[in-house]
């Protein structure tokens, strides 16, 4: 397939890089969700790497690109809230075909809020404090141009943490899919897998789509 500049990106994606949001992990209900949906495309297991990224931000973005090259010449890369940022500062150096879920938009904007605040993180028990490296760094990687052909972009009209219009404007243009009262964590996603995994030229198999979502949720 052609984007917006021409260039020719490969129709079917080579493996897949999920990148979670900020102070989430590896062991997050979507992460686990991608990395069994992955073991259930149609052709056999496709590849995934679901890394546990670091709270600051030119560490994740370094961790999280280091993870490409174990996944081919061409993964498709699926990022949620702050997963999402990175995955759009990825897709745009790279020209990758990328899925982004209720993306945070301008965050270093959002973390202003948040300077001196002290966080646990849940998966790993890490603590650290909020301080304008965070806010400095999410500036610094802001890509100055986002290529619409690249996504597809799965928003919830009740997130409860970011504004979905941000980032339907952010992302005007490229393939969107609207979940009414969805919320921030995207807790529908099981429900959207054809659609994600399609967007890398994969089809899922039916005992993939069996899955329940209530699992995905412990």
């Amino acid at each position: 397939m052609l984007s917006l500049d021409g260039s020719t990106r490969q129709s079917v994606t080579s493996g897949v890089l999920y990148l979670h949001g900020f102070n989430s992990g590896s062991g997050s209900p979507k992460a686990r969700l991608m990395s069994a949906a992955c073991q259930h495309v149609a052709g056999g297991p496709l590849p995934c790497s679901t890394p546990q990224l670091s709270h600051l931000p030119y560490t994740a973005y370094g961790e999280a690109e280091r993870h490409l090259d174990a996944l081919g010449e061409c993964p498709l890369i699926v990022g949620s809230s702050m997963g999402g940022f990175l995955a759009t500062c990825l897709a745009e150096r790279h020209d990758l075909p990328t899925v982004l879920i209720n993306p945070a938009v301008r965050p270093a904007g959002l973390v202003e809020a948040w300077l001196g605040e002290r966080l646990v993180n849940e998966y790993t028990g890490e603590q650290f404090t909020i301080d304008t490296h965070h806010r400095d760094d999410l500036q610094s990687l802001t890509p100055a141009y986002v290529d619409p052909a690249r996504y597809l972009l799965l928003l919830g009209t009740a997130d409860e943490t970011l504004d979905c219009r941000a980032a339907f404007e952010a992302y005007r243009g490229c393939r969107t899919l609207i979940v009414p009262k969805g919320d921030h964590g995207f807790s529908r996603l099981v429900e959207y897998l054809p659609a994600v995994l399609a967007h890398g030229g994969h089809r899922l198999t039916s005992e993939s789509l069996q899955f329940e979502p209530s699992y995905f949720q412990q």
